[in-house]
């Protein structure tokens, strides 16, 4: 009885002028300001829609595939069974933005078969939520279908409004372009063709990468996106600029006239597409999260969320190197007395980081440059085998650093440039990972600079995607948690594998120091929190006190406040923050160095409390087991008052605030270290106005 009621629910008939009967097959949000309905037209060729608050925000879409040497498969199709279901959880993160999530979502799954000779099956699973859908295609096992080789995926958003885009180009090699704020139908990715601060880049096609994140005039927000990318080249949406239409365009290989490659059964990534009436509940959303499946490692205690600084930004403002000056020698790197002096992972170098972040409750140590190599690897085609993960530098002992840091309570990060060498790094993964593991190091920082090896792929194809999630499953082996650079995208895997604990994928702090066209403006952040960050943590390495590194590089700097750096370690989550900045450039700014002690990187609740995309954003967050709360706030190049309401906070309990905010003449590029320190007590009744400097912030702690 259970599922005819379900039928009667889903099932919606319409009786037109011909008195031919169409079915809408319907599926509501738990709450039912989501409609999603799916159909087939005549022709059989299947289609959605998508409606928010009783409005059309995805009109008829459709779907399907093209393969090699097989007739696509988008119609001529039928309907051979549906079923609705309801699903309602709460799962726990180990780290996080909060501890529980609720997954609660209303579910149609259409059976679809062929009329034609081929006679092939797909099906299409949606699942709908309060926040947004995701669908994804199933392709059963069948006795004349086997292998799929997937030319391209035509996934469809048919949009109704030209909406305001915040996009980065659809380039099928790196992330890290700045963001562009345009109306969908002035989207032009192309221009960005052979940016010159790029090490590798390539957009074939006038599309954004995701997520993508759209405004409509009425305040209904979009972000489309992906989850569960395993096994399948990266989503890439072309754009109609004429229709407003999104067209899914999978990233490709040259070595293959195929874009994916599966053994049937299979199923793909769920397209995403989050839905809200504000952008604060962009941030809020746990869609990506929860079309993933859940943990698949048993014991992941041996991870712990933390702070780090490390041998990394010096060498960005060129204080020092990654190489030590070794050459190579019948095939073996040696010193042949040629060292240049400038090498930065010394044992005495990093030592004193060690000392420092022991004495500032930050728990770990980035050290970059360690290993030999770093001679060779840029400008050189052939880079398989230069580095070897495993061998020091002779000024470097490793095992005398890390047996100094354990004393200390201090963890060392190990990192790996692979220079996109992609079958150097598989071959020694075993040997790099066993040697951490002998030392009690969990955690790598792996990069990926260059044009992929083998020749002919790209980073956000099949064959990458698989790499990716074979070396954060092979870490889980040893322990050891991935921080990747240069990766493929976030997309919720961090529930299936907690050892995916951050990635950059993103133009990152140090285009500051040396990028040549300004380094990032102060509308970046305030966009990419409500872009990049929708996939997942990022490891932006925030904290840089001397903004204008005059010492080193004159011509940059970061384009920012002092405050807003603070308030960085709320805004931006990662389970692990870099104090990125030199040791010495904090021991003479104690006073703003206290935040970076005091805050968290561990949350157990997260409160967005106001937000407008691309222009500003506030967030609270409540850290796990002190209970204390932390939060920070960020504007773009426009000086604006925000109005902070501590609803969130406890009944019946006074606080102490600490604020750290833009001073009266604070600004980013004319006085970036005009910053003032506030202490009051507070209660959840508390509202205050805080004024923020053009590309400024604050940051708070909270104490009971």
């Amino acid at each position: 009885m259970r599922n005819v009621l379900f039928i009667l629910f889903g099932v919606v008939l319409l009786f037109g002028c011909s008195n031919k009967t169409i079915t809408y097959y319907k599926v509501n949000s738990p709450d039912r300001n989501l409609v999603l309905n799916f159909n087939l037209n005549q022709k059989g060729e299947p289609f959605y829609t998508v409606a928010f608050n009783n409005k059309i925000v995805i009109d008829t879409s459709y779907l399907g595939f093209d393969f090699i040497d097989a007739k696509s498969l988008k119609s001529d199709f039928k309907i051979v069974n549906f079923n609705f279901s309801t699903f309602n959880e709460t799962w726990q993160m180990p780290w996080g933005e909060q501890t529980d999530v609720v997954n609660h979502y209303k579910e149609l799954k259409v059976e679809l078969q062929e009329t034609t000779e081929s006679n092939r099956k797909l099906n299409i699973v949606f699942k709908v939520y309060n926040d947004g859908i995701g669908f994804r295609y199933e392709f059963p096992e069948q006795p004349y279908f086997k292998e799929a080789l997937i030319t391209e995926e035509n996934t469809e958003f048919n949009l109704t409004e030209d909406y305001k885009t915040f996009w980065i180009p659809g380039d099928w090699d790196i992330y890290e372009h700045l963001y562009s704020t345009t109306k969908l139908s002035e989207v032009n990715a192309l221009k960005y063709v052979g940016h010159v601060n790029l090490a590798q880049t390539y957009i074939p096609n006038n599309a954004v990468n995701t997520p993508v994140t759209m405004v409509g005039n009425d305040g209904v927000h979009l972000s489309f996106h992906e989850a569960a990318l395993v096994d399948y080249s990266g989503m890439t949406l072309e754009v109609d600029t004429k229709n407003l239409n999104l067209k899914s365009v999978l990233v490709g290989s040259k070595n293959s006239d195929y874009k994916v490659k599966r053994t049937l059964p299979f199923h793909t990534p769920w397209r995403t597409v989050q839905i809200s009436n504000s952008a604060a509940d962009l941030i809020e959303s746990k869609l990506i999260v929860n079309l993933n499946e859940p943990n698949t490692l048993e014991d992941i205690s041996w991870f712990k969320p933390m702070k780090y600084t490390g041998v990394w930004w010096e060498m960005h403002l060129g204080k020092s190197s990654w190489d030590y000056g070794m050459e190579m020698v019948d095939g073996e790197w040696k010193d042949t007395g040629k060292a240049h002096g400038r090498h930065g992972a010394t044992t005495e170098n990093v030592k004193q980081f060690i000392d420092f972040s022991a004495q500032n409750n930050i728990g770990g140590v980035l050290v970059e440059g360690w290993n030999t190599g770093w001679e060779r690897w840029i400008g050189f085609e052939d880079r398989e085998g230069v580095f070897d993960f495993v061998t020091t530098y002779p000024d470097y002992d490793l095992e005398e650093v890390v047996k100094y840091a354990k004393a200390k309570g201090v963890e060392i990060i190990m990192h790996h440039e692979t220079s996109a060498a992609t079958e150097t790094y598989t071959k020694q993964q075993d040997t790099a990972f066993a040697l951490m593991q002998s030392l009690g190091i969990h955690s790598v920082k792996t990069g990926y600079v260059g044009k992929i090896l083998p020749k002919g792929e790209y980073h956000h194809g099949q064959y990458m995607v698989n790499h990716y999630n074979k070396t954060v499953e092979k870490a889980a082996q040893y322990q050891v948690a991935i921080n990747a650079h240069e990766p493929i995208k976030a997309t919720g895997l961090r529930r299936t594998y907690p050892n995916t604990i951050s990635r950059e994928g993103l133009r990152g702090q140090e285009f500051n120091a040396w990028a040549e066209d300004g380094g990032n403006p102060p509308e970046h952040l305030p966009i990419v929190a409500f872009t990049r960050m929708l996939a997942g943590p990022i490891d932006f390495t925030p904290g840089i006190f001397n903004i204008k590194f005059d010492d080193y590089k004159p011509n940059n700097q970061v384009n920012t406040t002092l405050a807003q750096q603070l308030a960085l370690y709320v805004v931006i989550y990662s389970p692990i923050q870099m104090a990125a900045d030199l040791v010495e450039h904090y021991e003479v700014n104690p006073v703003p160095l206290q935040f970076i002690r005091d805050v968290g990187v561990n949350w157990q609740e997260t409160k967005v409390l106001n937000g407008e995309v691309g222009d500003f954003v506030t967030i609270a967050r409540k850290e796990r087991i002190t209970g204390n709360w932390f939060v920070g706030g960020i504007t773009d190049e426009n000086a604006r008052t925000l109005d902070i309401d501590f609803g969130f906070l406890d009944t019946d309990e006074t606080y102490q605030a600490i604020i750290y905010k833009d001073g009266q003449n604070a600004h980013w590029n004319d006085n970036p270290l005009d910053l003032e320190i506030e202490t009051l007590q507070i209660t959840k009744d508390t509202k205050l106005s805080i004024p923020l400097a053009e590309g400024g912030g604050f940051a708070m702690s909270i104490i009971k």
